[in-house]
């Protein structure tokens, strides 16, 4: 009987354990994202804004922050502490993080895992970036590239041009797909087109301005089909997510707007990359496709469940094929989705109601914190003229090239009855 009663004991110990691991993200700021050299400051006034913005929607004060994961790609080594000793020195651990395009949302991942391992109850995710205009470059010529495999297969399956590298493995993704499924040019261009007049509702984006599928047609050619409109810009700018332990949001009563994380998941290229001469997974269709699968597995939600997406559309081509790695339609079928308008406002999804990078811009260590923002707006029904109708489950996908991906759910922390009645 003992036995048995300490059984029982050990398993009410691990389900009040299992309960405690939720997090939360109780606060989101950012600043404006803008033409990198326009924006007045440096990049710890930046973060100080955007931290400052989140601080206060949690109602908080800086000393109340544990600890802070800064992510950033351009900047010497220790940046975050420089940029968050703008608001206060409190001697807090401060983790730099630098994983491509996707920086943001991995600083997002690391403090989400140590407040469930239990080691804190409240963390900062900084991102921000202060960057240069044109195409990314690469830093140092005098050592290995870490893109090199990926460059490797452009070289074997296309003729490399003048054109930025990055618009070439992009954009001949989107010409595989083409080639494969049928797919046309004004595919890409309506997904331009809608991120675009998206942005009109967007004060934080860099780019509020609202053009014909003509318009994105007939700029100026980045690479073949892919045109300038269908391309992100460079950006300065810096955005801040607070996550928190379920008891910490009790404690300060803040469960009307905490905003669940449901499930992250991360991966980083596959085999495939280099095996399967493909531009789609060179570009990171199968790491999507392989954290989405685990990602909707675990938490038992289906990608047809979600209502609004924040997708990383660095080029017009990478947010469709996107689609079919995400599971938001069959493989094959995005020009259909497209085509049914399902990804905008009256249909299936609405994905990139931020205006996307493409819109709003891309300061590389600031996006995921930024997409992450925008989809807290939405489930708090905060969003303004951009709020998608009962936004109950929201998706997030940051990808970077070298490469990592983040796929996340969220949905409202605390939810009223009938709310979230589809999971």
């Amino acid at each position: 009987m003992l036995k048995l009663f300490n059984f029982w004991k050990g398993v009410q110990k691990t389900n009040q354990m299992a309960g405690s691991s939720k997090v939360f993200v109780i606060g989101v700021g950012m600043t404006k994202f803008t033409k990198p050299g326009t924006k007045p400051g440096d990049y710890p006034d930046w973060a100080k804004e955007a931290v400052l913005n989140a601080l206060k929607d949690a109602k908080l004060e800086y000393r109340d922050i544990q600890q802070a994961c800064v992510g950033f790609c351009y900047g010497e080594s220790t940046s975050g502490q420089r940029a968050l000793y703008e608001i206060g020195m409190t001697g807090i651990p401060i983790y730099n993080v630098n994983n491509n395009c996707s920086t943001g949302s991995t600083a997002l991942y690391l403090a989400k895992q140590l407040i469930e391992n239990g080691n804190v109850d409240c963390m900062l995710a900084l991102g921000f970036e202060k960057m240069e205009t044109g195409s990314l470059k690469p830093r140092y010529t005098d050592r290995l590239h870490p893109i090199d495999n990926h460059v490797k297969v452009l070289k074997e399956l296309h003729e490399v041009t003048a054109s930025p590298r990055n618009a070439q493995l992009f954009g001949n993704a989107g010409l595989e797909h083409m080639n494969k499924y049928g797919t046309k040019p004004e595919h890409f261009a309506k997904i331009a087109w809608k991120n675009h007049k998206h942005s009109t509702n967007n004060p934080y984006a860099q780019f509020q301005v609202e053009y014909s599928l003509e318009d994105i047609l007939k700029s100026p050619s980045i690479h073949g089909y892919l045109t300038k409109l269908q391309c992100c810009p460079t950006s300065d700018g810096a955005a801040a997510c607070i996550l928190a332990s379920e008891s910490f949001v009790r404690r300060h009563g803040l469960e009307d707007q905490a905003i669940e994380i449901l499930g992250m998941e991360m991966a980083t290229d596959l085999p495939s990359l280099i095996k399967d001469k493909s531009m789609m997974k060179v570009v990171g269709y199968d790491m999507t496709k392989t954290a989405a699968e685990k990602l909707f597995s675990k938490t038992n939600i289906k990608p047809t469940d979600v209502d609004v997406v924040e997708l990383h559309d660095c080029f017009s081509a990478n947010e469709l094929i996107t689609y079919e790695a995400l599971g938001l339609c069959p493989v094959g079928k995005a020009g259909e989705l497209i085509d049914r308008g399902d990804n905008t406002y009256g249909g299936k999804y609405v994905i990139n109601p931020s205006g996307g990078l493409i819109s709003k811009g891309h300061p590389l260590g600031a996006t995921g914190l930024a997409q992450c923002s925008e989809l807290c707006w939405q489930l708090r029904g905060l969003a303004d003229k951009r709020q998608v109708p009962n936004a109950k489950l929201a998706l997030q996908h940051n990808l970077g090239l070298g490469g990592a991906v983040v796929v996340t759910l969220y949905r409202k922390g605390f939810a009223t009855k009938g709310l979230n009645s589809k999971l």
